[in-house]
């Protein structure tokens, strides 16, 4: 049976980015610094995290009813280089401010999601930094940090990026930390984790903290960050309740691009064997990938989005691709920025770019609440060939809807039920 807290449609955004705070300060954190030099509070108009509780109505009024939040502990840059998992980030707001968002959600109805970086933390960590000074490796380290013979200390980062230590995931102590960290936050008003980089941590480590933070957090609901690999093995061994869909993901636009609908249906075969086990984080955008509004401009965006938002799992929508924003990630220094962009103060600024989006959204989503069996149906072809697709959503006491996706003459789709047109587009 689907629960309360799978029922959520999340809204995610990049705190950091979309509240405009500096992402990239010019202080520095070197060797024996705890953090940055040079303390940078929100700017005057955005408010940090206060920012966003104007932005909750809007949400709402979409059709979302979780706020997904990236980092927003004290980190030196990103948000991914954590400093400190106990205090928010001057960036944005400090303590109180979350403190005020939290309660601001709870009184609408809104479930918070917080990003965990647990992976790894950033090279200024007073952790880290303890555990770079010490004359000799604790028992039970936080960090495998090693002395090599010409002195020289090494240590395993993430991803080759040297300013990103990884912590000791076989080590009881990063179990004790994580846990203290978890439960503190969700004592303080959070509902769910999302956990960055989970592919990269054993799921023996994910399987003790999640189970200790359940005996006195049964409600809370755990988000893994997972690319590739057995996802339900992983759900299985780690405890977590959903990962996130990127073979889903990565369908629904190559297909709509490349005009080969063959791709989605071989997804979707596989998506419904994992709603056999879980119920996937599904998505058409996220913080890490470009703009799906740039791979496939606006008319080919609404097929993905109907897509989305008519098939199991629980759906996400990343901020921007609601309006049909683009942006494109590069590799290099400052690549995320135009895919973690700054919005406006209020939804009062946002002007009418992306409105047939955003009401087209709102309308898959209200179809979403007035079937929420959808939340867990399967999905069965139809009618497939390289630009035409249709599929039935079989839900588990026999309701259908069927969604029909077409690429010529040019992108249209509908979506019906018992023979009545639900939506066209």
């Amino acid at each position: 049976m689907v629960t309360a807290k799978e029922q959520v449609i999340w809204w995610q955004i990049y705190p950091l980015g979309f509240l405009g705070a500096p992402i990239r300060p010019q202080a520095s954190v070197s060797a024996g610094q705890t953090q940055p030099s040079t303390t940078h509070g929100p700017s005057p108009d955005r408010r940090g995290l206060d920012g966003l509780i104007d932005w909750l109505d809007y949400m709402l009024d979409m059709g979302a009813n979780g706020l997904l939040l990236g980092p927003i502990f004290v980190s030196q840059t990103h948000g991914y280089d954590t400093l400190d998992y106990f205090h928010i980030d001057p960036r944005l707001g400090g303590d109180q401010a979350f403190d005020r968002l939290a309660q601001a959600c709870r009184s609408k109805g809104i479930r918070l999601m917080l990003d965990g970086v647990f992976n790894h933390v950033g090279y200024g960590n007073p952790l880290f930094q303890q555990a770079l000074q010490a004359d000799q490796q604790e028992e039970d380290p936080l960090f495998c940090v090693e002395r090599q013979e010409d002195g020289q200390l090494t240590y395993p980062v993430f991803e080759g990026h040297g300013d990103l230590p990884e912590l000791n995931h076989g080590s009881q102590r990063t179990v004790e930390l994580v846990v203290k960290v978890m439960e503190y936050w969700l004592a303080r008003g959070a509902d769910a984790w999302r956990l960055d980089a989970a592919y990269a941590v054993p799921t023996e480590f994910w399987a003790q903290v999640l189970s200790r933070v359940r005996r006195d957090y049964p409600q809370a609901w755990f988000l893994g960050e997972v690319i590739h690999g057995d996802y339900p093995s992983i759900i299985q061994e780690s405890g977590m309740d959903s990962l996130t869909q990127y073979e889903l993901w990565k369908a629904i636009w190559s297909s709509l691009e490349s005009g080969n609908f063959y791709e989605l249906d071989w997804s979707l075969q596989r998506h419904n064997r994992f709603l056999d086990s879980f119920l996937p984080q599904t998505f058409m955008g996220n913080h890490d990938v470009s703009r799906i509004a740039s791979r496939l401009g606006v008319h080919k965006t609404a097929l993905a989005a109907t897509t989305l938002l008519t098939v199991g799992g629980i759906p996400s929508i990343y901020y921007g691709d609601e309006r049909a924003w683009e942006g494109i990630k590069e590799d290099r220094l400052g690549g995320d920025d135009a895919i973690r962009p700054a919005y406006p103060v209020s939804p009062q600024d946002l002007g009418p770019q992306g409105a047939d989006i955003f009401e087209l959204i709102r309308s898959l989503i209200a179809i979403r609440r007035q079937h929420p069996w959808m939340t867990s149906a399967r999905s069965r072809s139809l009618h497939l060939d390289n630009r035409s697709y249709s599929y039935e959503l079989v839900g588990g006491k026999g309701q259908q809807l069927r969604v029909e996706l077409n690429l010529d003459p040019s992108p249209h789709a509908t979506v019906s039920s018992q023979g009545i047109l639900l939506l066209s587009i």
